[in-house]
């Protein structure tokens, strides 16, 4: 079980196995973190303590994202040689493969304010997908934050 988070202190990116209790050390601001061993539920961010948490697909964005233009591409190319047939098997194609990817890619537990990710625990009744209107929320906390933190009232 792995988390990738943010310093909570200098923001540095950071990452933790959490097999066993551990102290995590920053390497930028030498801030140190006690994770505790985590639950394989996960019932709250072992980094902030907040127990809204959301789940969402592990996979990089970027890599989807290239397979849909590589394939858009070169159905683009294959659809001017008017090669309709091997158009629809890249675009049938792609889309079986997209599934494919979807059933084989695990899921990451995700902390709305903090945006540590959790990689490796059970997903379960408590961790719905991303919902909206708690993500704008958080992302207003964390405005006011900065603009108290930069002395702005």
């Amino acid at each position: 079980m792995k988390v990738v988070f943010a310093c909570p202190q200098c923001q540095a990116p950071g990452a933790a196995r959490i097999e066993t209790p551990s102290v995590w050390r920053c390497r930028h601001c030498q801030q140190e973190l006690s994770l505790p061993a985590a639950e394989p539920s996960l019932p709250c961010c072992l980094i902030c303590g907040n127990r809204e948490l959301y789940k969402k697909k592990d996979f990089p964005h970027g890599w989807g994202m290239a397979i849909l233009v590589a394939a858009c591409a070169a159905s683009f190319y294959t659809y001017l040689w008017y090669n309709k047939w091997l158009t629809w098997a890249i675009l049938i194609g792609t889309a079986m493969f997209d599934g494919l990817l979807y059933l084989w890619v695990g899921d990451a537990i995700v902390c709305y304010r903090c945006q540590a990710h959790y990689k490796g625990f059970r997903a379960t009744a408590a961790h719905q997908p991303f919902a909206l209107t708690v993500g704008e929320r958080y992302r207003q906390e964390r405005l006011r934050r900065e603009q108290f933190k930069a002395g702005k009232p």
